[in-house]
């Protein structure tokens, strides 16, 4: 799910901007410091806005740069269990297809995908059912239910989200409605 939080940090201002406007300079490190990173409360920053200095900044010994308190708003996300989401199939593997949610990726476990035998075709990024006939592949839009979550703050790409699409509502459109293809 998305948020619109309000956060506070200290960034570094390095001693080769000052002299500059330090509203504009804040808003630039901002962004580059914390969008695309995690924070365990959260979840993945996705856009900085709004920064305000908080008082003056200060220098430590022996570092030209200005440590500053700033104040900011952030768009984040951050997947909950059982949340039902839209997503898109991004890769299919030997054991099942990962999707992107938001601006980070889940699996979908085969046994996950649909009440059938799961075929895989992971040179021509497909799986089909064996009885029904259903076919997922890369591209399609599907809904999804968080089932597991683990982020890694130190690296979200590497955050484990698992999902499930066996339950009534979800999966591909078209299967919601009955049909097969």
């Amino acid at each position: 799910m998305y948020y619109l939080v309000n956060m506070e940090n200290t960034i570094r201002i390095p001693p080769s901007y000052i002299g500059e406007d330090l509203d504009e300079v804040s808003e630039h490190i901002v962004r580059e410091t914390f969008e695309g990173t995690m924070d365990k409360e959260h979840g993945i920053i996705v856009v900085a806005r709004n920064v305000k200095r908080l008082g003056e900044g200060y220098i430590l010994h022996g570092d030209g740069a200005i440590y500053q308190h700033v104040e900011f708003e952030a768009i984040t996300f951050k997947p909950e269990m059982h949340e039902v989401l839209d997503a898109i199939v991004c890769d299919v593997v030997e054991f099942g297809a990962f999707c992107h949610i938001g601006p980070l990726d889940a699996l979908v476990h085969k046994s996950q995908i649909m009440d059938d035998k799961v075929v895989i075709d992971v040179d021509n990024k497909r799986m089909e059912g064996k009885e029904k006939k259903r076919v997922l592949k890369v591209g399609d839009k599907v809904r999804v239910r968080i089932v597991t979550v683990s982020l890694n703050e130190m690296n979200p790409r590497e955050s484990k989200i698992g999902l499930t699409m066996r339950q009534p509502g979800l999966g591909k459109e078209e299967w919601r409605r009955g049909e097969t293809q």
